[in-house]
C-alpha cells in the first residue's frame, strides 16, 4: 500500500460526514472533561488522548468502501473491514509516536523553550510514526530474504552432489 495525498477525497466527503466526525470528537472531549472532574486531570488527559475522530472515521471508511464495491456489483463488506483494519493499524502507529511526543513534552518543558520543544517533539512524533510505518514490512522482508538465501544454498548443495 502506498501512502499518498488525495485532495479530491475532500470533495467526496459530505457535510453530514464532517458533522458526524465533529460530533464524535466533541463527545469524546466532553467525556474526557467529565472524567477529569471526577478523577483528576491526569486521568482525564489520558482519555482526551483517545483518537476522538477514529470511531466516526472507521464507520465512514467502511461505508465508502462498501458503497464503492456495491456499485461494481460486489458485496464490499470484506474490503470495508480490511480498509478499517489498515486505518486502525495506522492510528496505533501514530499513537506510539504520540506517546513519545508526550514523554518529551512532560520531561523537558520545565527546563526548555516551550515553542522549540513543541516543534522538536512534533518532528520526533512524525519520525517515530513514519519509522514504525516503514518497519511494518521488515519481518516479512527478512523471512523472504532468509528463504531466498536458503533456497540458493540448497540449490548449490544439490549441484555439488
Amino acid at each position: 500500500m502506498t501512502v499518498s495525498l488525495n485532495l479530491a477525497a475532500l470533495r467526496q466527503t459530505t457535510a453530514r460526514e464532517y458533522a458526524i466526525r465533529f460530533f464524535f470528537g466533541g463527545l469524546v472531549t466532553a467525556a474526557a472533561g467529565v472524567i477529569a472532574n471526577k478523577f483528576g486531570p491526569g486521568v482525564g488527559g489520558l482519555f482526551l488522548a483517545f483518537p476522538a475522530i477514529f470511531p466516526a472515521t472507521a464507520t465512514l471508511l467502511e461505508a465508502h468502501q462498501r458503497e464503492r464495491k456495491q456499485r461494481a456489483g460486489l458485496s464490499g463488506a470484506r474490503r470495508g473491514r480490511e480498509v478499517v483494519g489498515l486505518d486502525a493499524v495506522g492510528a496505533a502507529q501514530g499513537g506510539v509516536g504520540l506517546v513519545v511526543f508526550a514523554v518529551l513534552i512532560w520531561r523537558f518543558v520545565p527546563r526548555h523553550n516551550p515553542w522549540a520543544l513543541l516543534v522538536l517533539s512534533s518532528l520526533v512524533w512524525l519520525a517515530v510514526s513514519f519509522g514504525i510505518w516503514r518497519l511494518r514490512r521488515f519481518p516479512r522482508r527478512l523471512v523472504l530474504r532468509l528463504r531466498k538465501a536458503a533456497g540458493v544454498a540448497r540449490a548449490s548443495h544439490r549441484a555439488k552432489k
